[in-house]
């Protein structure tokens, strides 16, 4: 029995210094990214991995821009749409994740109640059933996570991979200004299949640089970030038009870090 103890107690011992040098690992990627703006995120090179196997080709778009070409309506557009207390957090907004929480939790009781139906098909006779619907889920990631996520981890999910992306965040918010993560985001968050980075993203959807975004162009472009792949295909729907003049309206509210 003591031996299986002692071997047992080496392999989580194995196991703890792995995961040491993994923190450590990171710390120093990030640490490296105060002075260095990283050439690539996990995400990206997933993407391009996805689209060499399943199109046989990559069409990419990417221009890595230095926070002053950054246009100031964007980075307020962006914060407004996608993380408010961004410049007042520490990494995690806990608030928006328990209101995240309970409107999850309120729409799979909402779905709950719905009882799947049954149609007869006039030609075969038979009775199918309707699959249930799944809840929409809403996330309370702030952009530190988001960036955590793309720099580093893998789309998915999973409790190990939750905690490691709290980590990560931790380490960037300890490590780096807060202008610097949004530097970072803004140049590397995917605008659209193979459209990374907000001089990539003006140039493709409105033919200008970064730097000379008007507020509702900016605010447009902060609405596709949630699902950019299915907003490229109808930027000007009436959704994308009203949400941002609700995000636009916001924007004025917003400090910069």
């Amino acid at each position: 029995m003591k031996p299986l103890l002692r071997h047992g107690g080496r392999l989580l011992g194995l196991l703890l210094l792995s995961l040491l040098a993994l923190q450590l690992y990171f710390l120093l990627r990030i640490a490296l990214m105060v002075v260095v703006d990283p050439q690539s995120t996990t995400f990206q090179r997933s993407e391009a991995w996805r689209l060499l196997t399943e199109k046989h080709h990559i069409a990419w778009s990417q221009q890595w821009v230095d926070d002053a070409a950054l246009s100031k309506n964007l980075k307020r557009a962006v914060i407004a749409s996608e993380d408010a207390s961004f410049s007042d957090h520490g990494g995690v907004d806990w608030d928006a994740i328990e209101k995240a929480w309970e409107r999850n939790q309120r729409e799979e009781a909402r779905l709950e109640k719905l009882k799947p139906k049954t149609t007869k098909e006039a030609k075969a006779g038979t009775a199918v059933e309707k699959p249930k619907p799944t809840p929409k889920v809403v996330g309370g990631s702030t952009i530190t996570q988001q960036l955590a996520k793309n720099l580093f981890l893998g789309s998915e999910r999973s409790l190990a991979r939750k905690g490691q992306e709290f980590v990560i965040t931790l380490i960037l918010e300890a490590v780096l200004s807060k202008q610097r993560i949004l530097e970072i985001y803004l140049n590397s968050v995917e605008w659209g299949e193979g459209v990374f980075g907000a001089q990539a993203a003006a140039r493709h959807y409105f033919r200008i640089d970064a730097a000379r975004l008007s507020a509702n162009q900016a605010a447009r472009l902060a609405v596709m970030l949630p699902a950019p792949k299915r907003f490229e295909k109808r930027p000007n729907t009436g959704y994308v038009l009203g949400r941002a003049g609700t995000i636009e309206a916001r924007m004025g509210a917003i400090e910069l870090p």
